[in-house]
This record gives structure tokens, C-alpha cells and sequence, in this order.
């Protein structure tokens, strides 16, 4: 039970009768104490009051100035939760002789406050009844809106494929058998939604309603090929195929199949995946929404895959091949070529080639060797064979996005290009502006001229400050604040003088040749450690 107080009379003068806590209960508040006796126009030695509650054990009595001459009934403080979903009363007793405040004058309290929703009757009748003083108690609730949820739609296929080649017993790699695409059988399941699921309102002390949190609704986007219920919650496939996530939507195809790219076929562009059972010639094109797979040899071709490309037999890209996946690249080996994939790049050997991965690059297959060119990955390089003992040329890059780089250098020139432009632009209004100053007049086509320059200015100027922008962002992901970092290059067997090794902002030259070692970044320098 908590401390209260109650005014009594004592010698015809107001006297305050403090009780001290029982059972554990919360002692006398100063601040609600001398809030009341304001209110009763009560006065009062208030550092003596202090000084009697800090040290009060037992009931006792404090004397003040004030004549005792009316006798007041119970006195009643309402407070309303900020949010006004609560509301919590606090009752001091009557003056000594006071009456009780019946429940019609003790609800009259909160209609006057425009309360007029959430009363929990038995609680208050429970409270009017034992009569806590002196306590704070909750006697109002209002009712929270009920939250809806969100639509959610399930894949019953692999939306983000990452399988990587088996390594064979001999060291190399099984290019025939990668199993990197989704295959899918007609009447298949390939997509289920769950609609979203309204709320409902609420209501706060006050009567006002409390609308629920928005719900995020979907619906099931898909291609040819394709059966939709007509509940519109599945997908199911017409055919047996390739089935794919593209950008949201549900693709199923019968993957696309040729013998060779050359003359008889020519270029290709294709909204599932392609498989090429032979070679890909010089000089076509291969553009696949979904994978590509060649089981011969690629030529100085384009290759695009929005998800993976898979060569058996390698590509010798005659210094004009491309390959640039949105997944992962697995092929025998490259040379001369220029790959990107937006996942890992696995090959048997590299050489003289401009290679990216936004993950690793794993190049361990019999030969397993990068000579010549540059190879840049996000985390891991893994060679068996690094540089050539005639000493070409390599580069080898590890431990920031490849993409950051390339969006910075375009971003920078970008903005020299625009720069220039406002350059021939901006003297030519600063001119006009000097004239019109001067009270010369203009003719109609040289304000038309100005009024256009002046748009194309403002134009280039938000252009500009958009490509800056994004180019101190760019920055700032690549200044790099640790001395460590997680990019790693790994020679399972010797690296050659004239490496170049970078990682991070900091690079080294192998001077001399090395067998098994690992380059890391540690207190800001390129090391060479052991494997393990």
C-alpha cells in the first residue's frame, strides 16, 4: 500500500496527516504533495515538509499556517496518456469530516476531459470501493488497431542460383554436368501469393479512430507459357522447361537450343536461356534473360546472360570477346577475352584477359594459371600459377567492388564532359546578363537564344550536382579506414616476379618468385602469409 496524506484540523488550524508506506509500497511523493496544497490554497514550510517525508516511519502530523474552514470531499487528478490511448487517476482523500465523491461526480471527471471510450467498469467500481489514495491507477483504455499483414509470394523455385562446378578427382573440373539451371515439368507449382490482409481500426480514449498501419499488396507477374488460377494466388507451367525470376516476373521457357551460332543462325536474343550444343563463332552475339550454356568452343563473340554462362570448352576471344554475366562464369579456359560476372568466375587458366567477378575468382583447375592481363574480384582470388617467368604484365585486384571502380570512372568522366559544356555555356549568359544591366536591348532570337541557354544551364547544373553526388558516395564506399581487409589472394603454387598485387587502396610487386602463399592486407600494406 502506497503512502497518502490527508488534511485534517488540529487547534482550528489546517494540519497535513502523512502515512507512510505498508507492504513495499511507493512512499509520499514531494511534487504531488505540494501540488495539492497549491491547490487547496494551503501554506506551507516546504523545506521542513521535505525534510518530515524523507524521514517519515510512522503516521504522522505536519502543522501549517492555514486557517481549517471548509471540509473538503475527495479530490481527483485525471491524466490522459500523450498518445491518448490510457487514461490513469489519482485520488487524495477528504479533509478530515469531507465526504466521498459519488461515481456520477467521479465520471463527471472524465467527460469534462472528453473521455468517452474505454472504461473498464470493474475497475473502476473496484477502485471506488477500496479507495487506494494516493496511487496512480489505470481506469480507461482505448482499443489499438489490429495491424494487417503484408502480401508475401512464395517461389517453389531456386530465384537466385549460385551452384558452382564439381571438382574432379584429377583436378579438373566437370563442365558438362552443372545442373545451373531450373528445369521444370508441365502442371508444376511455381508460384504461390498470399494476399494482404487488411487491419482494422482503433479507437483512443477520446472516441477518435486509430486507422491501421498500410498494407503492401502484389500480385503474380509471369510470362508465356504459363497457368494462372482464377483465384490469381498460383502459377503453374503449361510446359516443361526453364522456369526463371526476371526483374519480379515468372518465366518459363523451353530453353533455346542450336547446334552452333554462325551463318545458318545468327545472332541471338533470347527472353529464357540458350543452350549451344557446338561453338559460338566470331563475331555473334548471344544475349539470354536467363543462362547460356555452350558445350563447344566461343570464338571473338558477345555473350550476355542476365544469369549465368557456362562454356565447356572455353573461349579464345581474339581480343574483341565478351563475356558479361548477372551471375556466375564457368568456363575451360579464356584468353584474350574481356569477362564480367556479376557472381564468381571459375576457369582451368587466364590469360592475357580483363577479368571481373562481384565475388571470387577461382582459377585451380590442372593448369590453373593467370598470366597477363587483369583479374579483379570483390573477395577471393584462388590461382595455382600467378604471373609467367618471362615476366608479363599482371595485375591482380582484390577487396573492393570491381563495379564501385567502373561506376566512379564513368561518373568522372561524365562529369568533365559536363563541366565542359557549362563552360562554353555560362560566359555566354554572364555576357547577356552584363548587357541587359546596361540597358542594351536584345533582339527577340537573341532572348529566345538566352532563355534556351539559360534552361539547358539549370539542366546540366542539376545533372551535374546528381553525378557529383553519386560520386562522392561512390568515394566514400571506397576510402577505406581499416588497415585490414577481407580481400584475399591465394597461390596454391608459384607467383612470379612483376606481379602486380593490390588489395584495397595499397599494392606490392613481387620482386622475387614464391611457392604457396597467401597476400593479405595488414597495417595498411600488402603481406605475404602462409596458406594456413
Amino acid at each position: 500500500m502506497n503512502g497518502y496524506f490527508q488534511i485534517v484540523a488540529n487547534n482550528n488550524r489546517c494540519c497535513i496527516k502523512l502515512f507512510p508506506p505498508k507492504d513495499g509500497g511507493s512512499p509520499i511523493k514531494l511534487e504531488e504533495l505540494t501540488e495539492y496544497l497549491s491547490v487547496k490554497n494551503i501554506v506551507y514550510d516546504l523545506k521542513a515538509l521535505a525534510a518530515t517525508l524523507s524521514g517519515l516511519s510512522e503516521v504522522s502530523l505536519f502543522p501549517t499556517n492555514t486557517p481549517f474552514q471548509t471540509k473538503d470531499s475527495e479530490y481527483v487528478k485525471v491524466n490522459c496518456a500523450p498518445d491518448n490511448m490510457s487514461v490513469s487517476v489519482f485520488m487524495v482523500p477528504p479533509f478530515e469530516g469531507g465526504a466521498k465523491m459519488p461515481k456520477e461526480e467521479f465520471m463527471r471527471e472524465f467527460s469534462s476531459r472528453g473521455i468517452c471510450f474505454g472504461f473498464d467498469q470493474a475497475a473502476i467500481d473496484k477502485f471506488l470501493n477500496e479507495r487506494h489514495y494516493c496511487t496512480w491507477e489505470v481506469l480507461v483504455k482505448g482499443q489499438p488497431p489490429v495491424q494487417g499483414t503484408d502480401a508475401s509470394i512464395e517461389y517453389f523455385f531456386n530465384t537466385d542460383p549460385k551452384v558452382k562446378p564439381t571438382l574432379l578427382e584429377d583436378g579438373s573440373v566437370d563442365f558438362f554436368n552443372l545442373n545451373t539451371i531450373n528445369h521444370c515439368k508441365e502442371g508444376d507449382l511455381l508460384a504461390r501469393l498470399t494476399p494482404a490482409k487488411l487491419g482494422e481500426y482503433g479507437t483512443n480514449v477520446k472516441g477518435e479512430k486509430i486507422k491501421p498501419r498500410d498494407v503492401k499488396q502484389a500480385s503474380l507477374k509471369y510470362g508465356h507459357n504459363i497457368d494462372i488460377n482464377e483465384e490469381k494466388t498460383e502459377l503453374k507451367s503449361q510446359v516443361s522447361g526453364h522456369v526463371s525470376l526476371i526483374e519480379g516476373k515468372v518465366f518459363v521457357s523451353n530453353v533455346f537450343e542450336v547446334e552452333n551460332v554462325d551463318n545458318s543462325v545468327g545472332n541471338i536474343d533470347y527472353d529464357g536461356s540458350v543452350r549451344v550444343n557446338g561453338n559460338v563463332c566470331e563475331n555473334f552475339t548471344v544475349k539470354a534473360k536467363g543462362s547460356i550454356e555452350v558445350r563447344g568452343v566461343v570464338e571473338g563473340a558477345y555473350l550476355e546472360a542476365g544469369e549465368n554462362i557456362t562454356i565447356a570448352r572455353g573461349m579464345n576471344g581474339m581480343h574483341k570477346g565478351v563475356l558479361k554475366a548477372g551471375g556466375n562464369i564457368v568456363t575451360k579456359f579464356l584468353e584474350n577475352a574481356t569477362a564480367t560476372a556479376g557472381g564468381f568466375l571459375e576457369s582451368e587458366s587466364i590469360l592475357h584477359c580483363n577479368v571481373t567477378a562481384g565475388s571470387d575468382i577461382k582459377v585451380t583447375g590442372k593448369r590453373g594459371f593467370i598470366s597477363g592481363g587483369r583479374s579483379s574480384a570483390t573477395n577471393c582470388i584462388e590461382v595455382k600459377t600467378l604471373g609467367s617467368e618471362m615476366g608479363t604484365d599482371t595485375v591482380i585486384e582484390v577487396g573492393m567492388d570491381p563495379t564501385v571502380k567502373i561506376a566512379i570512372a564513368d561518373l568522372q568522366k561524365k562529369i568533365m564532359e559536363i563541366n565542359k559544356q557549362l563552360g562554353t555555356i555560362r560566359p555566354v549568359l554572364a555576357g547577356a546578363k552584363q548587357k541587359l544591366a546596361q540597358g542594351i536591348k536584345m533582339t527577340t532570337p537573341q532572348l529566345m537564344q538566352i532563355q534556351q541557354l539559360a534552361k539547358a544551364n539549370n539542366a546540366l547544373t542539376a545533372e551535374l550536382n546528381k553525378a557529383t553526388e553519386e560520386l562522392n558516395q561512390f568515394q566514400g564506399v571506397m576510402d577505406v579506414t581499416s588497415p585490414e581487409s577481407k580481400g584475399t589472394v591465394i597461390v596454391t603454387g608459384n607467383v612470379y616476379p612483376g606481379t602486380k598485387i593490390c588489395i584495397d587502396d595499397v599494392s606490392m610487386v613481387v620482386k622475387q618468385a614464391m611457392k604457396y602463399c597467401r597476400f593479405i592486407k595488414e597495417a595498411g600494406d600488402v603481406k605475404m602469409v602462409a596458406i594456413y
